[in-house]
């Protein structure tokens, strides 16, 4: 026995029924109690109509929307496993999705349904528009919330696969319960009536933070668009106070990047997290928005609950560490143990660098029908997560990159976040990302893919002196690519594996 998520949305819709729960831009949808109220009668409906039982799977292969909230806690109402996908997927890749976890139904919005019904055709699943009349038509008697055992999946997470296919994180009802409790403990307040924006993914980070929105009776805001629009987030900031929204790095700096006379008096919270935040970036995004920043650090292995660092830790200027706190990702979060290790999983003293390892409630209970992945990433009992870091004295974690991003030259390890600190001092340098490429003589050394700010020329010698100033000479970049943009996934993740790619063309500098 143990908790059902879906309770979250009926505590709330009995204690604030006419609370606002979801709105689509500007317009309100449906309170809380016309939200529990559709939520029970869509999970009669899965089972009434569709056939599933607890257990089952259900694929979520949609831009972010109204449903995507009733959806999940109607699956969650029935006993199923939510599968929230990514919805800019290659249609093979969605393919290997649904056969590797056995979907039972696939609820899609009306622009993805080329993908569903072409290569996946063949798939003995259930195919629902959520735009059609076949998803209105699922909506039955109500049926009563499913017991389930804490440890039964809630949310099937299906990582990016840049290291070959993806696996299927199993994230419980106990994990998702621990995310949100961290959320109350380390990240932020939130009180009835607040907002999320989700403008970031819902398959992602986005929807996760769904369930401490609704367990404290906020309103789930979709933009119109369905995803990121700089121009549409500051148009409906005026509409709800007591905003907050996830953004990965790239999101927050578009958004200080935008005209200044954009009213940010509704902005509560911008919670950043899924890639590295630069020192620089993050003042920036101080000066423009003031203390509501709070940083998370976490993987689908365990949901946004790592470490955080809250809107306390960015405003306590007078730290005499305070600079080296803005680069970490500030301490574990609580309940929740992080530990630096060395090749043989032993721990290290405080200021080494290892691997990151993590154990707690919220880390998964292992990877869909992969027992090997599975006993090698928790091997010990510990999540081992493959990010490269070191611990302070105070418990605050520093990451250096991830494992297989480290460059070894010479035979000593470079961290390229390192490199990138440095080179994105430089005013005229909007973006860069540094990765290894082979070298005859060191191994491999350091190359430096720069965008520019604004199309504005930088002399690579300006940047070898900026470096020569703050690091070790051994570290700084042998060459320089000036490039127009950098490849990112669409959670605003910069790909090095497709950097990798450019470094048979010519051009290097």
């Amino acid at each position: 026995m143990g908790v059902n998520l879906a309770q979250l949305l009926v505590r709330s819709a009995r204690a604030y029924p006419q609370r606002m729960a979801l709105a689509l831009g500007a317009a309100p949808i449906a309170t809380y109690a016309e939200l529990s109220s559709r939520v029970a009668r869509l999970a009669g409906g899965l089972g009434a109509k569709l056939g599933l039982e607890r257990g089952e799977r259900v694929a979520l292969f949609m831009q972010n929307c109204p449903q995507y909230v009733e959806l999940l806690f109607a699956c969650w109402h029935a006993g199923l496993a939510a599968v929230p996908i990514n919805a800019k997927l290659h249609p093979k890749e969605l393919e290997f999705i649904l056969r590797n976890c056995g979907a039972r139904a696939c609820f899609i919005s009306a622009d993805l349904a080329g993908a569903v019904m072409g290569d996946t055709g063949a798939i003995d699943v259930h195919v629902i528009d959520v735009d059609h009349a076949d998803y209105a038509s699922l909506f039955a008697a109500p049926a009563p919330m499913t017991e389930c055992d804490a440890d039964d999946i809630a949310w099937l997470f299906y990582t990016s696969g840049t290291t070959g296919r993806p696996k299927g994180v199993m994230l419980t009802h106990r994990n998702l319960m621990a995310m949100t409790l961290n959320y109350f403990s380390d990240v932020d307040a939130i009180a009835p009536g607040d907002a999320i924006l989700h403008a970031a993914p819902m398959s992602h980070g986005s929807g996760i933070y769904i369930l401490p929105h609704v367990a404290h009776a906020a309103v789930n805001i979709v933009p119109e668009s369905g995803g990121f629009d700089a121009e549409e987030v500051f148009g409906l900031l005026p509409h709800w106070p007591g905003t907050t929204m996830f953004a990965a790095p790239t999101m927050v700096t578009r958004l200080v990047d935008h005209p200044a006379d954009a009213d940010t008096a509704n902005l509560k919270t911008i919670v950043y997290g899924g890639g590295p935040m630069y020192v620089a970036e993050l003042k920036r995004a101080m000066r423009r928005f003031g203390c509501k920043l709070v940083q998370i650090y976490g993987q689908g292995e365990s949901p946004m609950t790592i470490t955080a660092m809250n809107k306390a830790m960015h405003a306590d200027i007078a730290h005499p560490r305070y600079e080296q706190r803005l680069a970490s990702v500030g301490p574990p979060q609580t309940g929740i143990e992080v530990r630096v290790a060395d090749a043989q999983d032993r721990a290290l003293a405080a200021g080494e660098i290892g691997e990151v390892l993590v154990r707690g409630d919220a880390v998964m209970r292992g990877y869909w029908d992969n027992p090997q992945a599975t006993a090698e990433t928790l091997r010990g009992g510990w999540l081992h997560t493959g990010d490269v870091g070191a611990l302070d004295d105070e418990g605050f974690l520093t990451l250096k990159d991830r494992s297989k991003d480290v460059i070894i030259s010479g035979g000593s390890n470079i961290y390229p976040r390192e490199v990138e600190e440095v080179l994105l001092r430089h005013p005229r340098v909007a973006e860069v990302s540094v990765i290894g490429q082979p070298d005859p003589e060191w191994g491999e050394s350091v190359l430096a893919f720069v965008v520019a700010r604004d199309g504005a020329a930088i002399d690579a010698a300006e940047l070898d002196r900026l470096c020569l100033e703050y690091i070790a000479r051994f570290k700084r970049p042998r060459a320089y690519r000036f490039v127009a943009a950098l490849p990112k996934n669409n959670t605003g993740k910069v790909l090095k594996t497709e950097l990798r790619r450019l470094l048979t063309d010519t051009g290097s500098r």
